[in-house]
């Protein structure tokens, strides 16, 4: 959040593509993100946060936290009215339009009406001329990633779904030359798979560039491990504890505590540090590059995995048989600094952090986060999440995509003395519906240089429309905006609060 003068006061949204309004069954990069975009602008926000891009699938509950790719894209976001815009669909191919629901994500119904426009696009390109060398600097410029995706989604769909270590033993391994013989076999698909990458970065970019004319920066999300059955642990095997078979030795999670007496087993491979540090941490530099095309700030979740790792042997059910490993936190991000002038990287580093992770954050200047639900849990003055404990250097969510909304959480989750310390910390009594104007006035006025609210917050919606409920399948990832038009007393009351606590968007030709 760099600027040419002494302020470097921001405040932005969390709204996730798949929440935005669109009339195709899920939020895309159509008119609906442009319009947020002009809302943003309108309020005087400098910030727009989003979570993964990645492809989700329907096995992990359609998380774009679980991904099959740590550098592909989630073709289900594609806007079909770009794509008729720019004569690659026609108004007519998009009917008829299935009754989809206004106010949240239908995934199985998105996804079989896109899979057919899709393929109608694809023809429409296939005889087309004038993109093609657009199509193929793409394909050039991302061949290290984009050749073994295109051939990974196409040999998924050839073996019904299943993982890619019970495929032949010949492609498991990528026995060369049977590789060749396949992709021979599938080219019609991974042509249309990368037709579809190109298709989601070009209207991505094009986005971006909007926000950038209108001085909104976007900060994405990038989960530390990648799923086992994925292309990067299939291309890429030896950067994972694996076994000769190829399946996990070890597997990621976290330690019992307070919440769990299990603690957590998440299930990721967990990395061989070793390697990728004779490697001079490669594949981490390819994939943070490619994020910050994408992005003007990364958050990384789970960052203290870069400090110490808990490594669970993947033969146990639970995370309590786990051990604490150290990774080569200082080479890697020393790494990072001779590849990148700066870090602009947002540290998760919620729940409880050492003395180790917090100097190698104070040593490479990341931000960390600080989230106001959080706070009033302990009769605790000092505690890390209470607005008068800050530093400058953080950033400051009234909540995040795994917590309720704020009213959500004073109305249904928050105990007794939980809602009686907050109310003594804001000194006077408020009701449920104005609850979330608390918190962003707590967020906006502290000292943190970043303040993000989600948009069910801005909006004071309840329980029902939170993101992710963590440690559960169903249900999650599915809220919506139904329509983009903000209440004007709401854009107001944002506006007026960001002008008040000098969050202020700075004209566009004074950033930097």
């Amino acid at each position: 959040m760099n600027r040419k003068n002494d302020s470097k006061r921001a405040s932005g949204i969390l709204l996730h593509i798949t929440s935005l309004p669109s009339a195709y069954g899920i939020g895309d990069l159509g008119p609906g993100a442009y319009q947020f975009v002009d809302f943003l602008e309108s309020t005087k926000q400098s910030v727009w946060q989003v979570l993964p891009l990645n492809p989700t699938d329907g096995i992990n509950g359609h998380s774009p936290y679980s991904s099959i790719s740590a550098f592909g894209a989630n073709t289900l976001l594609i806007s079909p009215q770009v794509l008729i815009e720019e004569g690659l669909l026609t108004e007519e191919d998009t009917k008829p339009l299935p009754n989809f629901p206004k106010d949240r994500v239908d995934y199985e119904a998105a996804i079989a009406y896109k899979e057919e426009i899709f393929n109608k696009s694809y023809s429409y390109f296939k005889r087309k001329t004038d993109k093609k060398s657009q199509y193929e600097e793409f394909c050039l410029k991302n061949s290290f990633w984009l050749d073994d995706f295109a051939l990974y989604v196409s040999l998924k769909n050839y073996y019904k779904g299943i993982a890619w270590s019970d495929w032949p033993r010949e492609v498991r391994d990528r026995d060369k030359i049977y590789l060749e013989q396949i992709r021979h076999e599938l080219i019609e698909r991974i042509n249309k798979e990368k037709f579809l990458q190109f298709i989601f970065f070009k209207q991505w970019l094009t986005l971006k560039l909007y926000c950038q004319e209108k001085g909104i920066q976007i900060i994405g999300d990038v989960p530390i491990y990648v799923n086992y059955d994925s292309v990067d642990v299939w291309t890429h095997p030896e950067l994972f504890k694996l076994d000769k078979e190829k399946k996990p030795q070890f597997v990621a999670g976290v330690p019992p505590d307070y919440f769990s007496k299990t603690g957590q087993r998440w299930g990721n491979p967990v990395y061989r540090w070793d390697i990728l540090k004779r490697s001079g941490f490669v594949w981490w530099i390819k994939r943070l590059e490619h994020n910050l095309k994408l992005f003007d700030l990364v958050r990384i979740d789970h960052f203290r995995g870069f400090v110490a790792y808990w490594e669970i042997p993947a033969s146990c059910e639970t995370a309590v048989s786990g051990k604490w490993v150290k990774a080569p936190a200082k080479d890697f991000f020393k790494s990072l600094l001779k590849h990148f002038s700066r870090l602009p990287l947002i540290a998760e580093d919620l729940g409880i952090i050492t003395m180790d992770v917090r100097q190698i954050m104070k040593e490479f200047g990341l931000g960390g986060m600080k989230v106001l639900m959080f706070a009033f849990g302990e009769d605790k003055p000092l505690h890390p999440y209470l607005p008068h404990n800050y530093i400058e250097n953080c950033f400051v969510y009234t909540g995040t995509h795994d917590n309720n909304t704020a009213r959500g959480w004073f109305e249904n989750e928050a105990r007794a003395d939980e809602k009686k310390r907050f109310l003594n910390y804001i000194g006077h009594e408020i009701s449920a519906e104005n609850i979330n104007w608390e918190f962003i006035r707590l967020a906006f006025m502290s000292v943190a240089n970043t303040a993000i609210v989600p948009m069910q917050d801005i909006l004071g919606l309840s329980r029902e429309t939170r993101m992710n409920t963590p440690s559960t399948v169903k249900g999650n990832w599915l809220w919506r905006l139904s329509d983009g038009n903000i209440p004007q007393d709401i854009s107001a009351k944002l506006l007026g609060m960001t002008e008040v606590y000098a969050r202020v968007k700075l004209p566009v030709d004074i950033q930097s």
